[in-house]
C-alpha cells in the first residue's frame, strides 16, 4: 500500500510539473505516459516479481506504471480498471481474476482506447486484447504428471484447482491428458483450490475428513500445493508426492527438506519483462505476436542445485 502511494505521488508531482510548464521527457522524447496493471492477487510473490518485470521496462522508458489490488475480487478489479482509465492509462497489463467475468472492463479499454496486454492467464474474450504472454500452462502440467508417473507406477491422486483461472485450467488439462487410458492413475478427488495457500489448506482439510486413499496431491500452482502440504502436516500424513506449479522460492526451500516433489518452473521476470517489451514495439508502430508462449521446466530435488532456491526464475 505504501509503494503505491508512493507512485500515485510521483505521479501527480509529474503531472503538476508539465502544467507548470516543466518539460518532463520520457526515454524517447515523450512527456511520460502512464500504464496500469492489476493481477487478480498480491497475496502471492509470484504477481510481486511479475509486477516488478513490467516496472522495470517501463520506468526504463520514462514512464510511469500504477498498479491495483482486487483480492480476487472481478467486480473489483472491473471498478479499479475503470479507475485506471480514468486517470489516463494508455496501456493496461491485465491478469485477470475471473476469465469471462472481465469482459466488462475490456469493452471499456477498447471504448477508451487503452491498450490491453493480457498476462500469465488468458481472458476467454482475446479479441480485445493486443497480446496474451503465459508460460506455456498446458505443459507445465504434462511435466508435473510424466515426474509423477516416473516415480509411481501407480498413484490415486488429489488435484486442487481453480475453474476460473486458465493457467490452472490448462495445468490441470495437461496433467490429465497424460494421464489418460493409463487405469494405473487414477483422480480420487478434485477441489477448488482459488490459487491461494489459505484456501487450498482448508480444501485439504475438508478431504482429509472424507478418508479417502491417495499419495499424490497436485496443486495448480505452488501455494495451491503448500496449502495442502501444511494441512498433511498438521495431520501427520506422510509419504504423499506433492506437485506444484511456479517454481517459487518458499517452494523450492520445501523441495530441498525433503517435504514436496516437483514443480514445474515458470519466470515471472522472463513473463513481465516479455509484456511490456510488447507494449513498447506495439506502441511504436511494430507488428506484435497475438500469443506469445514461454516454456516451463520441471524442478526437482535431483536437479535442484541448478536453481537459486531463494529467488525466481
Amino acid at each position: 500500500m505504501k509503494k503505491y502511494a508512493l507512485t500515485v505521488c510521483l505521479s501527480i508531482g509529474i503531472w503538476l510539473l508539465a502544467g507548470c510548464g516543466t518539460a518532463v521527457e520520457s526515454k524517447d522524447g515523450h512527456s511520460p505516459r502512464l500504464f496500469g496493471a492489476t493481477y487478480m492477487t498480491r497475496n502471492n510473490p509470484y504477481f510481486d516479481v511479475l509486477h516488478e518485470a513490467i516496472e522495470e521496462v517501463v520506468e526504463g522508458n520514462g514512464d510511469i506504471l500504477i498498479s491495483r489490488d482486487p483480492c480476487q475480487d472481478q467486480e473489483k478489479q472491473n471498478a479499479q480498471i475503470q479507475e485506471m482509465i480514468e486517470e489516463g492509462i494508455e496501456v493496461l497489463f491485465l491478469n485477470p481474476v475471473d476469465w469471462e467475468k472481465v469482459k466488462p472492463a475490456l469493452e471499456v479499454c477498447r471504448e477508451a482506447g487503452v491498450v490491453v496486454i493480457d498476462v500469465d492467464t488468458v481472458v476467454k474474450d482475446t479479441e480485445y486484447v493486443v497480446s496474451i504472454v503465459e508460460t506455456d500452462n498446458y505443459l507445465a502440467g504434462v511435466l508435473c504428471a510424466e515426474e509423477m508417473m516416473r516415480r509411481m507406477d501407480s498413484a490415486r491422486i488429489v488435484i486442487i484447482g481453480n475453474p476460473i483461472q486458465t493457467s490452472i485450467m490448462n495445468r490441470v488439462r495437461g496433467f490429465l491428458d497424460t494421464i489418460e487410458g493409463n487405469n494405473n492413475y487414477e483422480v480420487v478427488y478434485t477441489g477448488i483450490g482459488a490459487g491461494e495457500f489459505e484456501v487450498s489448506a482448508e480444501v485439504m482439510t475438508d478431504f482429509l475428513k472424507k478418508n479417502i486413499a491417495f499419495d499424490v496431491v497436485l496443486g495448480g500452482n505452488d501455494p495451491t500445493a503448500l496449502g495442502a502440504l501444511a494441512t498433511l502436516q498438521q495431520y501427520r500424513k506422510e509419504g504423499i508426492l506433492i506437485y506444484g506449479i511456479d517454481g517459487s522460492p518458499d517452494f523450492k526451500t520445501m523441495l530441498e527438506l525433503g517435504y514436496v516433489s516437483g514443480t514445474s518452473a515458470q519466470s515471472p521476470k522472463t513473463i513481465g519483462k516479455v509484456a511490456a517489451e510488447t507494449a513498447y514495439d506495439y506502441l511504436s508502430g511494430k507488428k506484435v505476436e497475438s500469443y506469445i508462449s514461454i516454456e516451463p521446466y520441471m524442478i526437482t530435488k535431483e536437479n535442484l542445485s541448478d536453481y537459486e532456491i531463494n529467488g525466481w526464475q
